[in-house]
C-alpha cells in the first residue's frame, strides 16, 4: 500500500481532494482528513483542498483543528464565499453563535444564491432561539436547493415562536453576549433594582431571622446581584443560571456554595434538598405560563418556606409577550397560580424593577408561603 506521501506525490492534488470528498461521503472522515493534512501543511494544496480538510476534521470531531483550518482558509480567501460557509458551520457546530452567524451573513453577501449558507443562517438562529430570524432564513430558500431536513427545521421554528415561554437557547445566547458587562448595563443604564426591592419585601414578610440562617436558592441567578442582596441571610446560598457565562461571573463573587448552569423549570424540579427561601428577580419575564414553577418551587421549598419574586405587569388577561420579548403577567393570573399551587400570597405590590429606553418597566414583587 502506498503511504500518504508517495500518493501525494504520485497524484495531483484535485486527486486528492476527490478522493477525500468520497471518504467523508463514506463516513470515513478521518481518512480524508489523513490524506489532506499533508498536502495542506506541505502548502500544496488550494482552496478547494483546504476547504474539504476543514470539512473532514469537523465531520471526525477534530473541532479545534477544524476551526483552525477554516480560519486560516477564509484569511486566505477572503472573496469566496464557500470559505465564509464552511468557518460559519464549523463555529455553529461548535456553539459560537455570533461568529457563525456573522460569517454565514457574509458568505451570503458575497453569493446570495448560496443556499447552504442560507440554511445554516436559519439553524444558527434557531440555536440562538430567535424563531423569527431562522424563519425569514428558510423562507428564503423558495426557489433554491432545499438541503434535507429543512421541513423540521422549520416546523421546530413554529414551536419556539408558539411556546408559551422564551426558548432556553435565546435566554442562554442572549445573556452570554451580556455577561461582560451585565453589571454596568443594568445598574447604570438601566437602573436595575429588583434585587434591592426583593430584599425591602423580605424585611417586610419574612419572619425575624438571624445572620445567615437561611437556605436559600437564586432562580436565574445572573452575575449573582440577588446573591449578594441575601447573602448576610444565607447560611447556604446556590444558584441556577442558563447561561455558562454569567455562572463564571457569579462563580467569581465567592458568594454561592454552589452554582448550576441549567434551565430553572428542570432543574428545581430535579432538586433533592429543599430550601427556606427561592428567589427569582427579574427572571420569570422569559416564562409566560408559571404553572409549572410554581409546582417545582412549591416542592422545593421547607413548609413555611417563601418564594420570592418580580415580575413584569400585565393589566389584564393572564400573560402577554411584551415587544422586548419579555412575558408580563397579570395580578389575578399570579393569585390563582399561587393558589393552585400550594402558596398564600404574602405580599404584591408594584414596582419598578428597571427602566427601559429612560421609561420605568411597570412590574411586580410578589412574596409567596408555602402553606404545608
Amino acid at each position: 500500500m502506498w503511504s500518504v506521501s508517495t500518493m501525494a506525490n504520485a497524484r495531483l492534488p484535485d486527486d486528492l481532494v476527490g478522493q477525500a470528498r468520497a471518504l467523508i461521503q463514506q463516513d470515513r472522515a478521518g481518512e480524508a482528513a489523513a490524506l489532506l493534512r499533508p498536502l495542506v501543511e506541505a502548502g500544496r494544496g488550494g482552496f478547494l483542498a483546504r476547504s474539504t480538510l476543514a470539512q473532514a476534521l469537523s465531520a471526525s470531531d477534530d473541532d479545534e483543528a477544524a476551526l483552525d483550518v477554516a480560519r486560516e482558509t477564509r484569511l486566505l480567501h477572503p472573496d469566496v464565499p464557500q470559505a465564509g460557509l464552511d468557518l460559519g458551520r464549523i463555529l455553529l457546530k461548535a456553539g459560537d453563535l455570533p461568529p457563525a452567524i456573522a460569517e454565514l451573513q457574509r458568505a451570503l453577501r458575497l453569493d446570495p444564491g448560496l443556499s447552504d449558507a442560507r440554511y445554516f443562517l436559519g439553524c444558527a438562529w434557531l440555536e440562538a432561539g430567535e424563531p423569527d430570524k431562522a424563519l425569514e432564513a428558510f423562507g428564503s430558500l423558495a426557489g433554491l436547493s432545499a438541503p434535507d431536513g429543512l421541513s423540521t427545521k422549520i416546523a421546530e421554528a413554529h414551536a419556539m415562536r408558539a411556546a408559551p415561554r422564551a426558548d432556553p437557547r435565546y435566554v442562554r445566547h442572549l445573556f452570554d453576549q451580556f455577561s461582560a458587562d451585565y453589571d454596568t448595563k443594568m445598574i447604570g443604564q438601566l437602573h436595575y433594582a429588583a434585587p434591592q426591592i426583593l430584599r425591602e419585601l423580605a424585611r417586610l414578610v419574612l419572619p425575624e431571622v438571624g445572620n445567615r440562617s437561611l437556605a436559600v436558592l437564586d432562580l436565574g441567578c445572573g452575575t449573582g446581584l440577588s446573591g449578594a442582596a441575601f447573602r448576610d441571610l444565607a447560611s447556604h446560598l446556590d444558584g441556577i443560571d442558563l447561561s455558562p457565562a454569567m455562572i463564571a461571573e457569579a462563580r467569581s463573587r465567592g458568594i454561592y456554595n454552589s452554582l448550576q448552569v441549567a434551565d430553572i423549570e428542570t432543574a428545581l424540579a430535579a432538586r433533592a434538598v429543599t430550601y427556606d427561601l427561592l428567589l427569582a428577580a427579574d427572571t420569570l419575564v422569559y416564562l409566560g405560563d408559571l404553572a409549572r414553577l410554581f409546582d417545582a418551587a412549591q416542592a422545593a421549598l421547607k413548609s413555611g418556606g417563601f418564594f420570592l419574586f418580580t415580575t413584569e405587569r400585565a393589566e389584564a388577561g393572564e400573560f402577554e409577550l411584551g415587544p422586548k420579548r419579555r412575558w408580563r403577567h397579570s395580578e389575578d393570573y399570579l393569585r390563582r397560580q399561587a393558589g393552585r399551587a400550594g402558596f398564600e400570597v404574602a405580599g404584591l405590590m408594584t414596582c419598578v424593577p428597571r427602566t427601559e429606553a429612560g421609561q420605568p418597566v411597570e412590574g411586580w414583587a410578589v412574596a409567596l408561603r408555602k402553606l404545608s
